[in-house]
């Protein structure tokens, strides 16, 4: 499956974001030792994948092709146990025009971290798609914004680039 998809960091949470549905989500990325794991084993409310996500044009990481393998709840409880480094969030879906914004976030280590994705049917809407007013940024092309790469960082860590681009740490008690 083809996935285009654009990445923003959130500026303000709307007020109605909790009126929407939600689901925590779980990610283990492996191998532990890779700065850029491509392979994540993924609890997503009720549901349990196993997921590998790559580039279809290098450089670009708004186009990934992606693979996934539906996991019963044995399998996952048996995978969960491969080193791999572990992203927590709770994820908001809205809809937004004829799509849906999914807006992280992020909990533990990350705490303070809002972020939104979009995905496109198509290269078109992706080109056209006009930034949300809560948002701040996009950061689809921020390497450091991956979601793999943000495993096993703290928003310490990341605070720095944050600030450059004028990012206020947040909070699901500002809604």
């Amino acid at each position: 499956m083809l996935e285009l998809e654009k990445t923003f960091l959130v500026a303000s949470l709307p007020h109605w974001l909790h009126t929407f549905p939600s689901k925590d989500l779980l990610d283990i990325y492996i191998p532990l030792e890779s700065d850029h794991a491509h392979i994540r084993i993924r609890k997503h409310g009720d549901s349990m994948i196993i997921m590998k996500k790559e580039l279809t044009t290098p450089g670009d990481l708004s186009s990934m092709k992606e693979s996934v393998i539906d996991l019963d709840q044995e399998e996952f409880n048996a995978l969960q146990q491969v080193p791999g480094k572990r992203i927590h969030k709770r994820r908001y879906y809205f809809p937004w025009w004829d799509l849906t914004i999914e807006i992280d976030v992020f909990l533990d280590d990350l705490a303070g971290l809002i972020m939104a994705d979009v995905e496109f049917p198509d290269e078109e809407t992706k080109k056209n798609f006009q930034m949300p007013d809560f948002c701040l940024c996009e950061v689809t092309q921020e390497v450091i914004f991956a979601w793999g790469l943000l495993c096993g960082k703290t928003y310490e860590d990341i605070s720095g680039r944050l600030e450059e681009l004028g990012y206020k740490k947040l909070s699901m008690e500002e809604s």
